[in-house]
Parts: structure tokens; C-alpha cells; sequence
């Protein structure tokens, strides 16, 4: 196993006590997310028009997920997309199946349509495959950018894909995000000041445009 591979891995063994940092309510998530609002999901997704088309509401990515993180949208969200599966990564985000047995992220490999497509469990293939979206700060809300230093956000990545300033002040490097979603879960600041846009809304960018430079 080479040393990138390595510290990819045990960053992931590290994120969840970071991720559980995060205080969530589930109305109060529903209440700021908005109606209509793009879902966040899963990795290995097809673009939303053809996910929706090709996804036949199985669930069994939903059963699948080792870390409970993907729901089945319910009927309330509307006919085109009620039943697809989506994350909140506010209430539970990616753990790119880090405790998990087996090569592959698990609900990619219980897909029997082919709206999640295979991904293997390495750094190469997660940071090339998956891009379920873009996290973004609000730099009104972090801590860090306002006369506290925090630097949870940076210490759950598990990509690397947030760096730190001066004062703890977080940058994401946007082309290396990939939108699992433990950055958001883990800001202890509530409303939280670290959010994940879904591709739907935000495609990955080349450049990194966010930070205090």
C-alpha cells in the first residue's frame, strides 16, 4: 500500500470522532434546506436527469450504507424524484464506507440499475469518481473568520480538499472536493457555516475560489 493510500485510510478512521461534533435537529435541517432545494447524492451518481430516469427506487443502497447516511426522499418532494435516495450530510454524511468490509463503496455495489456506478475504495478512484458536490463557507457564520478559531471542518476531510489560514480560516479546495459531506457534519456552528452544494447546483470547479487567500 503506497503512503498516499495509507494516510487516505487513516484519515478516514479519524473523521468520525470529528463528524459526531456536529449538533443537528432534523426539523430545524428541513426548515433551512427549502423546498426544491437539489438533493445531495450519493457517490457514484449518474447526472441528475438521467439518475432520476435509470434509479428504480429500490432502497438498496439505503440498506447498504454502513453509516445510515442515505434516505429515500419521501413522497412530499415530489413524484419525479420521491423514492430516490439522497444524503444530508448535516444529519449523517459519506463515510466513503471506511469501517466497512469488501473493495468497493457499498451502495455503488448494490445498485442493480446502474444509477450508482462502481467505485472502488481507493484514494485514486474516490477523489477521480466521486463528486457528489462542492462545499462552500459562509464566511459570515466560521468561527475562525469571525474572532474564534475552530479548524474542525479541516480535521474531518478525509481528501485534504480544505486547508487552513491563518486563525484556523478554512479554504476549500474546490477541485479536490468531493462532497461527502463530513465537513458539514462536523461545524460545530449551527446554523452551520460549511455546507455541501450538490453537482446539480454547484458543477466541481478548476479552480479554487473560496478563502482568505
Amino acid at each position: 500500500m503506497t503512503d498516499s493510500r495509507r494516510e487516505f485510510f487513516r484519515n478516514l478512521a479519524g473523521v468520525g470522532a470529528a463528524a459526531t461534533a456536529g449538533v443537528f435537529t432534523t426539523g430545524a435541517w428541513n426548515a433551512a434546506s427549502g423546498a426544491g432545494s437539489p438533493s445531495l447524492r450519493p457517490p457514484g451518481a449518474l447526472p441528475e436527469e438521467d439518475f432520476i430516469a435509470t434509479c428504480i427506487r429500490c432502497m438498496r443502497c439505503v440498506d447498504a450504507c454502513p453509516n445510515l447516511a442515505i434516505k429515500s426522499l419521501p413522497a412530499s418532494a415530489g413524484r419525479a424524484i420521491a423514492g430516490t435516495p439522497h444524503i444530508k450530510p448535516r444529519e449523517q454524511a459519506c463515510m466513503l464506507c471506511s469501517r466497512s468490509e469488501g473493495d468497493y463503496l457499498r451502495c455503488t455495489e448494490a445498485c442493480p440499475s446502474g444509477a450508482l456506478q462502481p467505485i472502488r475504495k481507493t484514494l485514486e478512484d474516490v477523489q477521480e469518481n466521486v463528486q457528489m458536490g462542492v462545499a462552500k463557507i459562509d464566511l459570515n457564520l466560521c468561527y475562525s473568520y469571525n474572532n474564534y478559531t475552530c479548524g474542525t471542518c479541516f480535521y474531518a476531510c478525509p481528501v485534504g480538499a480544505i486547508k487552513l489560514g491563518m486563525w484556523e480560516r478554512p479554504t476549500i479546495i474546490e477541485e479536490a472536493c468531493i462532497g461527502c459531506g463530513l465537513c458539514e457534519r462536523a461545524c460545530i456552528r449551527y446554523p452551520q457555516a460549511v455546507r455541501i452544494e450538490p453537482v446539480g447546483r454547484a458543477a466541481r470547479p478548476t479552480v479554487s475560489v473560496e478563502g482568505d487567500g
